[in-house]
């Protein structure tokens, strides 16, 4: 059987006619959210999977004897795919890194400018009617740390750089390029921290209590790769007391936000729906890739 492309939105399949206008002759495409009981069903049989942002759960990947390869559009497919029982069964799990660098990182650092200047909350206030200037801070002059310092962390630091900020670097594993400094020098000097690491085992909880008070008082927090590298009781804790000036979040545990989560109603929080990566750029860079990994024609990197 052909390659089933499972989770497919209008917005993706039009970035896909764009790329491969007979996608047709090679893929089948299932349009919209399956309901996750559906997976099994509309996998059997298939050899190579696409997946944007489903989740496969081990007893769904059990159930698909057939199937050999998931293709996440992404990069962090640990998010998407129980690992260990893929690997148990046998499943490659191959991703897409690389294809949403700049987008991601240009909106981190679109969420850092409306942190230090508070533009959501005059946004929201305006709406309502009410006219108060807030006060922000001005960026130039100021440190960033850049924690995780992949494509993305590279791409988000050139920006900085360009508005006249000093980086300092922490990545868990030499890198080059870049003077990397001690995780506790970066955190001390920082007047915010951009988060761009993977989420594994390892990094659960990076920023922790202990760590986040490490942070000068009126520090900004951005993170844009994944909620579970923050303990976010502590991060709630953090902008109550003060010590925090402000928080950007793009990502968040559970996705969409239930009408009752609290960082709603949090007026020192500005919050996207997990859109990062969404632009047609990084959309169609995505497509093509993803394409290549399914040996599809037409799917060289662009």
């Amino acid at each position: 059987m052909r390659p089933l492309f499972i989770d497919c939105s209008a917005f993706m399949h039009d970035r896909l006619a764009e790329v491969l206008p007979d996608h047709a002759a090679y893929l089948d495409l299932h349009i919209g959210d399956p309901a996750p009981k559906e997976l099994p069903r509309l996998a059997a049989g298939r050899e190579i999977v696409l997946n944007g942002h489903s989740y496969f759960s081990a007893a769904d990947l059990a159930a698909l004897p057939d199937l050999k390869r998931i293709i996440f559009l992404g990069a962090g497919a640990s998010s998407y795919v129980d690992m260990a029982a893929a690997a148990r069964l046998g499943i490659t799990v191959e991703t897409c890194p690389g294809y949403g660098d700049r987008a991601v990182a240009e909106h981190a650092f679109a969420l850092l400018l409306a942190a230090a200047r508070q533009v959501a909350r005059m946004d929201r206030d305006l709406r309502h009617g009410d006219w108060d200037p807030l006060e922000g801070i001005e960026l130039g002059g100021r440190t960033v740390g850049v924690l995780g310092f992949g494509g993305i962390g590279r791409a988000f630091a050139r920006i900085a750089e360009g508005f006249g900020m000093k980086v300092l670097v922490w990545n868990r594993s030499p890198v080059e390029g870049h003077e990397q400094r001690p995780l506790a020098e970066v955190l001390a000097r920082a007047d915010a921290v951009s988060l761009h690491m993977a989420l594994t085992a390892e990094t659960r909880g990076f920023l922790y209590a202990e760590r986040i008070a490490m942070l000068r008082k009126g520090a900004i927090i951005v993170n844009t790769a994944r909620a579970g590298l923050i303990d976010e009781s502590a991060l709630r804790t953090a902008l109550r007391t003060g010590h925090l000036r402000h928080v950007a979040l793009d990502v968040f545990d559970a996705e969409p936000l239930a009408p009752d989560n609290p960082w709603l109603s949090e007026p020192r929080a500005t919050i996207t729906s997990h859109a990062g990566y969404k632009t047609p750029e990084a959309s169609r860079r995505l497509i093509a890739m993803g394409l290549a990994r399914a040996c599809i024609p037409g799917g060289e990197a662009r």
